[in-house]
């Protein structure tokens, strides 16, 4: 059986104090339901922006963000495919997480829920999981005959730039097996008290280590590591996605990666312990970026008070040009260009108006030399 080696140092320990801190924060911040729900919208296009471009899709973020939306961009049928594909995974991980929050039995699976009243309720990993996960990952993308089949031949996988082996996955005969073994540990006592954190960082590991698939595998394990967080209380409300601090960092990436695969020849006997720092220190800091941008909306409060009582819910957008103007008693809008460069100019017309129309902002002088100030309370 699975036993995965590795050792709690005090920079994991950092990093799991810093990831109970901000989730305590997070769980507990009264956001605006409408709020809410556009972050979450923005973390499941991050999630799959930034996951399809660490594999080498070419699609802008707009462009992603249009597709997710269910519009239609003009680009090349793979990556449009590709990003499709991995929306359908995201959407399949919140169908499980919410028919398990709700007790309800999981798609496909003989008895994925068992808890009775005397007992917690566990949830069961499966392979059938891992498997529809490939199958969504790469549907359109490989043959029909491959979806969510594991490989039956030796892979290796190379450096792009030198051209030497970097990785030499298991024989396909014992895919199955290592497998079955990953997930039956996932569902055993032994697991129960490993930290959700460091539980997600060894199930998505040991699934690159396999390589189980022809195709598709980083993008499998990075989501299905995603199941211990959401089934152990730890889905953050969704608003976080560790998919894009991978890509910034993907070099560092790979390396984690990379320099674990050479402790040892046998998957199984690998020292998890880098690993599992890299991993728990990159949850700290996409949770705390969530937490921050959480904090700001507290702002409202601050800002209804200091608006005459007027309840007003801001985007973060809307926050940042009403510090500004709280900070140097007004802006023009050039100062809102420069305050958000990535920002087009018609929706930093369209939020200058709202905050008009919500009696926050008023407007002094001409069109183009306008300046824009907070309303006196």
């Amino acid at each position: 059986m699975f036993l995965p080696v590795f050792s709690i140092n005090n920079k994991i320990l950092k990093n799991i104090c810093a990831i109970e801190a901000a989730k305590a924060i997070i769980d507990e911040a009264p956001l605006i339901p409408a709020y809410e729900k556009q972050f979450q919208q923005e973390a499941v296009v991050r999630t799959v922006h930034f996951g399809t471009r660490i594999e080498g899709n070419d699609l802008t973020f707009q462009e992603v963000a249009r597709l997710v939306e269910g519009q239609k961009v003009t680009a090349g049928q793979r990556d449009i495919q590709e990003v499709i594909n991995y929306r359908n995974v995201v959407s399949y991980l919140e169908e499980l997480w919410a028919l398990y929050d709700a007790n309800m039995p999981l798609p496909e699976e003989k008895n994925p829920i068992d808890f009775d009243s005397t007992t917690p309720k566990r949830f069961f990993y499966s392979e059938t999981i891992i498997k529809k996960i490939h199958h969504l990952t790469t549907d359109k993308i490989i043959t029909e005959t491959e979806l969510g089949k594991y490989r039956h031949q030796q892979v290796v996988l190379k450096n792009t730039r030198t051209g030497e082996i970097a990785h030499r996955p298991p024989p396909a005969i014992e895919v199955p097996y290592l497998i079955t073994d990953l997930v039956a540990w996932l569902n055993s006592d032994q697991s129960i008290d490993i930290h959700p954190a460091v539980k997600s960082a060894i199930s998505q590991y040991i699934l690159v280590a396999i390589h189980p698939f022809i195709e598709g595998n980083g993008r499998v394990a990075r989501a299905f590591a995603m199941l211990p967080l959401y089934v152990e209380g730890y889905d953050i409300r969704r608003l976080f996605s560790l998919e894009e601090f991978f890509d910034r960092n993907a070099e560092d990436y790979y390396n984690t990666i990379q320099s674990t695969h050479q402790l040892s020849s046998e998957v199984f006997k690998r020292d998890l312990s880098g690993w599992i720092e890299y991993f728990t220190n990159a949850l700290a800091i996409e949770l705390t970026r969530v937490k921050q941008k959480v904090q700001n909306l507290s702002h409202d409060l601050k800002l209804k008070q200091k608006l005459g009582g007027k309840q007003v819910h801001l985007s973060e957008r809307q926050i940042k040009l009403v510090e500004y103007m709280q900070q140097f008693g007004g802006l023009r809008m050039p100062d809102a260009q420069s305050l958000l460069p990535m920002v087009s100019d018609d929706t930093l017309w369209r939020d200058l108006k709202k905050l008009i129309d919500d009696g926050v902002v008023e407007k002094r002088g001409s069109t183009k030399g306008a300046y824009y100030c907070l309303v006196s309370a």
